[in-house]
């Protein structure tokens, strides 16, 4: 008997280059969605180097303590990943479903840790008077400064440019976490109802550690690189 015959109907998949079609199909997304993250990567190398004397440092600005303990519990989901595709290939599911869970508990904390990290921004513009608090946001950054009994706000110079790539590049890596943790969600509904199989579980594993790695690069660009402003 052949080995494609010997399979059960849930581990037979077409071939393409010599692997599955969803792997491929994977491998394509992730290389087009990798020259996305790659293009606002690129533009805010750009606008950064070109505004190095008003570029305000991240260091005073973001809260990178936090965001480095956020960064390591995404890290951390990466490997439980690793291990619930060992569980996969040992065909051991109490470990498969049990890593997959951590994965996905991981992936929601880090969004948990982004949202407090985005509503202490929103917190800080609520002093200003007659101004959205969502569009001072996007702006850019504002400081107060308490003058004879009253705080008076003004927008930091340079730091229009901050924000925005700031926000943009958070919230669309944030919203590839979101789809990550959706999409191991129903993927563990698969494996407590019996419909999964290796091929499932190596496919959302290549996203989710693709997710992490895109991650890696900007927290490294955005938070850790600091500006050093000409004398």
């Amino acid at each position: 008997m052949s080995e494609a015959a010997a399979a059960t109907p849930n581990d037979v998949s077409k071939q393409v280059l010599g692997v599955t079609d969803g792997k491929m199909a994977m491998w394509i997304f992730l290389g087009s969605d990798g020259m996305s993250f790659m293009g606002l990567i690129a533009a805010y190398i750009v606008l950064r180097f070109n505004n190095m004397d008003t570029w305000p440092s991240p260091a005073e600005y973001l809260g990178i303590q936090l965001t480095a303990f956020n960064t390591f519990i995404l890290i951390c989901s990466s490997v439980t990943m690793v291990k619930a595709f060992e569980g996969a290939l040992a065909n051991d599911v109490p470990k498969l479903k049990k890593y997959l869970l951590l994965t996905i508990l991981g992936g929601t904390a880090f969004l948990g840790m982004q949202v407090y990290e985005y509503y202490h921004f929103f917190a800080n513009t609520h002093g200003i008077d007659g101004a959205n608090p969502f569009r001072i946001f996007l702006s850019g950054i504002w400081e107060g400064k308490l003058i004879d009994g009253a705080w008076v706000w003004s927008h930091l110079e340079g730091s229009t440019l901050f924000g925005s790539t700031f926000f943009v590049m958070t919230a669309f890596h944030g919203c590839h976490v979101f789809s990550g943790v959706v999409y191991l969600f129903f993927i563990y509904i698969g494996v407590c109802n019996g419909s999964w199989n290796k091929n499932r579980i190596e496919i959302v594993g290549l996203y989710w550690h693709f997710v992490d790695l895109v991650w890696i690069v900007i927290f490294t660009i955005v938070y850790l690189v600091e500006t050093e402003v000409p004398a």
